[in-house]
């Protein structure tokens, strides 16, 4: 049986396992930017994020709901079931004359983009961890 430390702590985990398995993602997309007919990958995990964020705070009774004036105005789209990221071919970039479409700056630019990412998960799971250990630190204080 494990501890589960908040359900927030659950998420970042999840979320940071997602950025790591973009980051590796864009690492194969460089390392096969002269590879002909390769076409670089990318994960879209946002809405799996989104549908385990939903399975924590199903049962939550703290959801603050948002008060609307009229029943058709910020309406809530639909929520996919699966949990698993979409893989998908990024589209729109120019072939070069071997076929293969891996755009180095868009590569580097979206590792950046990535990295910042998973750094600030880390941060904010270091910040979650931090006010348990500071509990506990304070209670064995206490005699």
């Amino acid at each position: 049986m494990s501890i589960e430390i908040s359900k927030t702590h659950s998420l970042l985990v999840r979320a940071m396992d997602y950025r790591a398995a973009r980051q590796d993602m864009i690492a194969s997309n460089i390392a096969n930017a002269d590879t002909p007919n390769y076409k670089p990958r990318d994960i879209r995990f946002e809405e799996a994020l989104s549908a385990k964020k939903q399975e924590l705070y199903k049962n939550s009774t703290q959801q603050l709901k948002m008060a609307r004036t009229d029943a058709q105005h910020l309406t809530q789209k639909e929520e996919g079931s699966a949990l698993k990221p979409t893989l998908y071919f990024r589209d729109g970039h120019m072939a070069r004359n071997d076929g293969s479409s891996v755009d180095l700056d868009v590569e580097t630019t979206e590792m950046s983009k990535n990295s910042v990412m998973f750094n600030a998960l880390v941060m904010a799971a270091k910040k979650d961890t931090a006010i348990f250990r500071s509990v506990i630190d304070a209670s064995a204080k206490v005699n």
